[in-house]
């Protein structure tokens, strides 16, 4: 039998490679370690990677299994999914990972100017019917520019062709430079990633959609910190399906 949420949550208030701040606590609690992740957890000069959205944490602990002189947080408000990566790193005396349970609306607050080099999106909820919160929206990008290095590098890995498709039209309308892009991630032999360790990550849903037949695309690309970024103004075809196992739930075939 699995462990339950509460023996999950009771853990994960000890360990060392957690810090939790929902909305509800750092409204009132400052996060005092903004602009010293390095100096007080990492102990070490390596440049800061993020994974919004970890989920269970797969993807953060195996990029960090990779690049031992790179730092990963995994963030994500979900604590009972992220115990599973956070555990597995402390078992496996990973010191170059942390996890930040939190709300991404808010992740501003825990990073200072030019503190992350790096940003990941991995299988990001699509956001069908609300612009403001999809990940790659230019409300998003407004925030990492807060934190992220100026050209800092954003990666988008999703099996939905709506969130690639607008992400695309956003990026296209607001000029920033595209690095690489594809359609069918583990198809693509013109791809430079396509010899890159990255691709022997894949998480239990990810190895599932694949199994469904779904594409993975995969998009890079720089956020410069200078410049107005506009919402791209495009209807787009909605997914037919919502998550794995679950089919459309509105009656519409578009959105913006």
């Amino acid at each position: 039998m699995g462990k339950g949420k509460l023996a999950k949550f009771a853990d994960m208030a000890s360990y060392e490679n957690v810090f939790q701040y929902p909305y509800s606590v750092v409204e009132h609690v400052p996060f005092e370690m903004q602009g010293h992740w390095r100096e007080q957890y990492f102990h070490n000069d390596h440049p800061i990677v993020l994974e919004l959205g970890c989920g269970k944490g797969e993807y953060t602990v195996e990029l960090a299994k990779l690049y031992p002189d790179t730092n990963f947080i995994g963030v994500d408000i979900k604590g009972a999914r992220m115990w599973t990566g956070a555990t597995q790193a402390l078992n496996e005396g990973l010191k170059n990972v942390a996890f930040l349970r939190t709300n991404i609306e808010i992740i501003e607050r825990f990073f200072a100017k030019d503190e992350v080099q790096e940003i990941w999106l991995t299988f990001s909820d699509p956001q069908m019917k609300n612009p403001r919160k999809r990940l790659t929206s230019t409300y998003f990008m407004e925030r990492y520019r807060k934190f992220l290095v100026n050209n800092g590098l954003i990666h988008l890995k999703t099996d939905s062709n709506f969130l690639f498709t607008y992400t695309t039209y956003m990026v296209e309308k607001n000029h920033l430079p595209i690095i690489e892009r594809t359609e069918d991630l583990y198809h693509n032999s013109q791809l430079s990633t396509i010899n890159s360790p990255l691709l022997s990550i894949q998480t239990y849903y990810e190895s599932m959609w694949i199994a469904r037949g779904l594409n993975i695309r995969y998009m890079k690309w720089h956020l410069p910190h200078e410049g107005v970024l506009e919402e791209p103004d495009v209807e787009i075809e909605l997914d037919d399906y919502r998550s794995y196992h679950r089919s459309k739930r509105s009656s519409l075939d578009k959105a913006k």
